[in-house]
């Protein structure tokens, strides 16, 4: 389970987000729009901006596999300033995800899984990834969804789930 979720979904979801990313940077070209400005637009004041919503999606998603496997994650900067700086962010961490094998989950269910912000407290693996990663990564990249939406982009639920694995 583990390891379908995290790396194969996660990756998934990272990806669509990418495409969705690179979809509407060519709506805003050709609508002569500057994308780095909406890199930093919100849906509201007290939200994080459309460029913060993407570093968190990969955050979690690089995270979330780190701890449950109980291996150290790499850090990146928060320094990206344009769309192919982030978008070089998501390949970076879907990369990074797929270097993991589902062996590295083998001790994922019972792991404690602590945070500082947590100041002591713990989750088991199970309870992170269901109650913390899995919420966590889709409203970053919904929310991520919502901005570029909202500000006229044509995209839609196709371009956010991707392709699915449909049986004939």
């Amino acid at each position: 389970m583990f390891y379908k979720i995290v790396i194969e979904q996660f990756s998934k979801s990272l990806t669509n987000l990418s495409q969705i990313l690179e979809k509407t940077a060519k709506q805003a070209e050709a609508k002569k729009v500057d994308f780095t400005v909406l890199l930093n637009t919100r849906l509201i004041a007290d939200q994080f901006s459309l460029l913060r919503q993407v570093q968190i999606a990969c955050d979690t998603a690089k995270l979330a596999a780190a701890r449950l496997a109980g291996k150290e994650a790499p850090v990146h900067e928060d320094n990206e300033a344009s769309i192919s700086e982030i978008q070089e962010r998501i390949a970076s961490v879907v990369t990074y995800l797929k270097s993991y094998s589902q062996i590295d989950f083998d001790a994922a269910a019972d792991r404690k899984i602590t945070q500082p912000r947590w100041e002591g407290k713990y989750l088991t693996g199970e309870e992170y990834l269901l109650n913390h990663a899995i919420p966590n990564i889709y409203f970053h990249i919904t929310t991520a969804y919502a901005i570029l939406r909202s500000n006229g982009f044509e995209i839609g639920k196709k371009d956010y789930l991707g392709e699915l694995p449909y049986k004939i």
